[in-house]
């Protein structure tokens, strides 16, 4: 058996080139969402660029601690009011992202749901540490018919409620996106221009470095360092989603976090998808939860649900490591060493 194997779509540090750098650069990482999140700030005051990367991270750390899942939470006491068939006034915070999750849900049919999080804690993906064993299969049968989803929930100006109990929501899959545009927002606000935002494979770009674009490695799925890379413009934003991220092994099986509500399991199809969204309020939001569906629709369904997410800029690898890639996002790729053989759809 197996357990836990994590690697990230990272910075390219060739790119940064510090020691030759001729502006500062302020960098600080931290582990934040369950995952390395880094942040890069390049200008003339190094000073600002410190005050304003400690901004963002006290941000992350918020977010995180008013959204866990399973920690004692605002979102671990709504999901208790839930389960109890209670109504629960919440933040205005909250509330809002309830529903901007309901409808990015919707639109993805519910493949994407953080209503899912008792399916999820099933799984034992639920902790910083899980096990590697399969849940008992009646309990996976028993979750089906209960049959739980986010489109469940009323939201009512502040008061939250739920038509069906089994509801638990996690924002795992929606949460990092949101962080992505609230650091864009807090840079720029504090007159950051240029940055790097790397929230473990979800990356945002400010800006240039030094007149050159941010450039970004996707991460290979079955082997250690970069597939391709990619450069960014200013506001783009690139997310990842892949089944070595979060995953374990039992007799040589591999389960990713990466659940199929239809199923109930794992969704065995898909290494991973990689999803480039344009400059835009949302780009980090949208880079995060479009990933998810495109993933979980497989060989099937990739293209259709990447049209229905409005996501043009997209790439999956699938099960047998054979790469598809949509011809917009091809023009802007370079693989890096060998070109693999590549399927480019339209």
């Amino acid at each position: 058996m197996r357990i836990v194997v994590t690697r990230f779509l990272f910075v390219l540090l060739a790119v940064l080139l510090t020691a030759c750098s001729r502006t500062p650069l302020q960098e600080q990482q931290a582990y934040v969402f369950g995952t390395r999140v880094e942040v890069i700030v390049v200008g003339d005051d190094p000073a600002q660029g410190r005050q304003a990367i400690a901004a963002v991270l006290r941000e992350f750390d918020r977010l995180h601690r008013a959204y866990h899942a399973w920690q004692p939470s605002e979102l671990s006491a709504l999901n208790e009011a839930i389960a109890a068939g209670k109504p629960h006034t919440v933040t205005t915070e909250l509330a809002g992202f309830v529903r901007e999750a309901q409808a990015l849900a919707q639109q993805g049919d519910n493949l994407f749901d953080p209503g899912i999080g008792r399916l999820i804690k099933l799984w034992g993906f639920q902790a910083d540490e899980f096990k590697a064993e399969l849940p008992p299969e009646a309990e996976i049968k028993t979750w089906l018919a209960d049959r739980p989803s986010i489109a469940d929930i009323a939201v009512d100006g502040n008061i939250v409620t739920s038509r069906n109990r089994h509801v638990a929501l996690d924002f795992g899959g929606y949460l990092k996106g949101v962080a992505l545009d609230r650091a864009a927002t807090i840079l720029r606000d504090m007159g950051i221009r240029n940055a790097l935002i790397n929230i473990g494979g979800n990356v945002m770009a400010l800006g240039s470095k030094e007149g050159k674009k941010w450039r970004v490695g996707i991460q290979h799925p079955r082997q250690p360092g970069p597939l391709a890379t990619v450069t960014l413009d200013d506001g783009e934003a690139i997310g990842t989603s892949g089944d070595y991220q979060r995953f374990f092994e039992v007799d040589g099986e591999r389960y990713p976090h990466l659940l199929d509500p239809r199923s109930g399991h794992p969704a065995a199809h898909t290494q991973a998808v990689t999803v480039l969204i344009p400059a835009g309020p949302r780009s980090g939001t949208l880079s995060d939860a479009s990933s998810k569906p495109v993933f979980i629709a497989g060989a099937a369904g990739w293209r259709e649900m990447a049209r229905q997410m409005d996501v043009g800029l997209v790439l999956r690898v699938d099960r047998d490591g054979r790469i598809f890639v949509s011809e917009a996002l091809s023009r802007r790729l370079e693989f890096i060493g060998k070109v693999p053989d590549t399927i480019v759809v339209r």
